[in-house]
């Protein structure tokens, strides 16, 4: 019996041994196992680059120069005031497909044209047009870029206040309809006004909307045009009226996005310049001096911009840079006075993204006329541009790198290509033909613009980059 005893024991003994061993093994092995690296497997997911079919290129026009209140018993009656003329041409192929769409209550408006893709490549299509008002309540020139519709743009320009006719214009050159919304930035910062909530446009129609209905006293405006539905060509009606005598008339480009920096090429200067601050950059503005006025905007910064301001003619820099501090959210203008005659580049740069625009006018009499500048984007590929009718027009081409860059100008319709040497950090100018569409080449990243100047005619219309190109994207399946 007690050999039996002995022997469960020793059996008993012998198993919590095992089994304390057992456990002592697999407590280092979590340790180890935690401790030391395991070998992993990455596997990169399955993707595949495409290029999407290209879509057709569309643009749109601004139209017909309009005025507001001429039917004295409907003080917001638009009617055309004069007509637009137009030129047009591509880079290859037929002739673009030509449509005129109708502008809501007015009649004929402005006229889109369409080019459809070839060999599954899109073609550049490139149009401006030119209309001249002589009448008792509109009198000036005006000249605008026809270009592709925007989900999202800037109207930089006009003015809210007594005296200013300024119109919204908002066309939709697609076949759906779009819902536009209009922020108005002013004195108290951004707003949206009743009137500038669920705008819809239908498809083949331009919507006109006057300024002073969404931004009525304020001097210095900015609007942004966001749509949904169907991307918009938005632009401004700038005109003004001082003691019965009209002052001049613009027609003003969209500013694509903010950026921070922004060049504003070929402002040209008739005269010297010599203003205090804020003077003028208003069209209602009763001073007796011309001047040169930049409008910024700090849409999207939290706190206040630093910016710097530089002004640089055919000689060089002629002042030391000017820093200013732009509150976020409302327009600020500055004067940029003692300019002599000649053509300028305004340069913005910011440690936040702004939008920019700068006013000049030949002068504020009688007979005078006034243009908004806007921004040239950064050229690097192959574009066209099209110069309408009118003055003659001139090229600024301003180069931003530490390298001269060549850029040749070609006439689509032929004749010798102009050579362009562009110096390091300088521009070069040259005077092209009227009513003609080139092909503009550079071999790096410059800006440029078209500038227009003669007898009480002004106009300034950057040169846009080509959006031909369709970018590749990746698919993963």
């Amino acid at each position: 019996m007690s050999d039996r005893r002995v022997f469960r024991w020793a059996t008993t003994s012998a198993r919590l041994l095992i089994g304390t061993a057992v456990s002592i093994c697999a407590v280092v092995a979590v340790v180890t196992a935690v401790s030391v690296p395991w070998p992993t497997l990455v596997r990169e997911p399955l993707s595949v680059p495409a290029t999407p079919a290209p879509a057709a290129s569309v643009i749109a026009c601004d139209g017909a120069l309009l005025s507001i209140g001429r039917d004295p018993t409907d003080a917001a009656d638009v009617s055309i005031a004069a007509p637009q003329s137009v030129v047009v041409g591509v880079a290859e192929g037929a002739s673009p497909t030509e449509q005129r769409l109708e502008t809501i209550d007015v009649g004929p408006g402005p006229l889109a044209y369409t080019a459809p893709p070839i060999d599954d490549h899109a073609v550049d299509v490139a149009a401006s047009g030119a209309a001249t008002a002589s009448a008792d309540d509109l009198a000036g020139f005006a000249a605008s870029a026809c270009r592709p519709p925007l989900l999202d743009s800037w109207l930089v320009g006009g003015s809210g206040a007594t005296g200013a006719a300024d119109l919204v214009l908002l066309a939709n050159p697609g076949t759906v309809p779009a819902t536009v919304q209009l922020t108005v930035f002013g004195a108290a910062g951004a707003q949206t006004p009743p009137g500038g909530v669920d705008l819809v446009v239908a498809p083949g129609t331009q919507r006109v909307v006057p300024l002073a209905g969404i931004a009525l006293g304020e001097e210095t405006p900015v609007v942004r045009v966001s749509a949904v539905g169907a991307p918009i060509r938005a632009s401004l009606q700038a005109s003004i009226t001082r003691t019965l005598t009209p002052g001049g008339v613009d027609q003003v480009g969209p500013v694509a996005q903010a950026d921070t920096t922004e060049v504003i090429t070929g402002v040209t200067v008739t005269r010297r310049s010599g203003a205090e601050e804020g003077a003028g950059g208003s069209p209602a503005a009763d001073a007796d001096d011309d001047v040169t006025v930049l409008r910024m905007l700090s849409p999207s910064a939290a706190a206040t911009a630093r910016v710097t301001v530089t002004a640089v003619g055919s000689a060089g820099q002629l002042r030391d840079p000017q820093e200013v501090a732009l509150e976020a959210g409302k327009p600020m203008e500055l004067a940029l006075d003692g300019l002599t005659a000649g053509s300028y580049t305004v340069a913005v740069d910011a440690d936040a993204p702004v939008v920019a625009a700068v006013w000049q006018a030949t002068g504020v009499g009688e007979g005078d006329d006034f243009a908004w500048y806007t921004p040239a984007p950064e050229v690097a590929v192959s574009s066209l541009f099209a110069t309408p009718g009118g003055p003659t027009p001139a090229l600024s081409v301003v180069n931003p790198s530490s390298e001269p860059v060549a850029v040749t100008v070609t006439a689509v319709d032929g004749g010798s290509p102009l050579q362009l040497t562009v110096p390091a950090s300088g521009s070069v100018s040259v005077r092209l033909a009227a009513r003609t569409v080139y092909r503009f080449e550079p071999e790096a990243p410059v800006r440029a613009g078209l500038s227009f100047a003669g007898d009480g005619a002004l106009a300034g219309v950057p040169v846009w980059p080509s959006d031909v190109a369709t970018a590749e994207i990746i698919v993963y399946p």
